[in-house]
């Protein structure tokens, strides 16, 4: 059920960026799915990514026609090949699960790096939690701090207060009070109540620190 809401959000998310260069978008919208699909499939053939995107997802959850994993694959694959981040995590995802294509962790961790590099915010996370398990990667703080951080600077709350969390005991990153304080409170605008508490917690201890400080320094 995660995979499937993913890919369609996916699919709509990706004609979205592009709309209206991108063909059979206006046609997606109205619900007109046969046509739209032709104008997909027109337009993947002359190498537009998104339209390989947008015609892998409809064939994959049965727009317009009966489900047919195998070529919503070879399209998805063709988007992937083109550099379409999010095609190349949504592969990840499917090798993750083994859902149309073999499980492979080591398959996901690949196709999760690809779309991270390009500065992919689901795909970073997905990457900073594979090296943070070891799980299809050498477990590796030091990268999975990385990658928290990139998403983190791109808004995501999850990733702010993982990230200051890893500052605040020097988890894969040197220890770092304040920058901790600030990635809380960036997640704390957000809603966070939990960063909220960390960073009243934080800012209160380093105020008496610097308080105890000050006072040592006159003996």
């Amino acid at each position: 059920m995660r995979l499937s809401a993913t890919l369609l959000l996916l699919c709509a998310l990706a004609a979205h960026a592009a709309a209206p260069e991108v063909p059979g978008w206006r046609e997606y919208r109205s619900g007109h799915l046969a046509a739209a699909r032709i104008a997909f499939w027109q337009a993947a053939e002359n190498g537009d990514r998104v339209a390989a995107f947008n015609l892998a997802m409809m064939d994959w959850n049965g727009e317009a026609g009966p489900v047919d994993k195998r070529q919503g694959l070879y399209w998805l694959r063709r988007a992937a090949e083109l550099r379409l981040a999010q095609a190349q995590h949504a592969l990840g995802l499917l090798a993750e699960r083994g859902d149309g294509v073999p499980k492979s962790l080591v398959e996901a961790t690949r196709w999760f790096t690809l779309a991270a590099r390009q500065g992919y915010l689901p795909a970073q996370l997905d990457l900073g939690t594979q090296y943070f398990l070891g799980r299809g990667a050498p477990q590796d703080d030091r990268l999975a701090a990385y990658w928290y951080e990139e998403a983190a600077k791109q808004g995501d709350a999850g990733a702010q207060y993982l990230i200051a969390s890893m500052y605040e005991h020097g988890q894969g990153v040197r220890q770092d009070i304040p920058a901790a304080i600030r990635w809380y409170a960036k997640a704390a605008v957000q809603g966070d109540p939990g960063a909220r508490a960390k960073a009243l917690d934080l800012a209160k201890r380093q105020g008496r620190r610097a308080q105890n400080a000050s006072s040592g320094s006159f003996r």
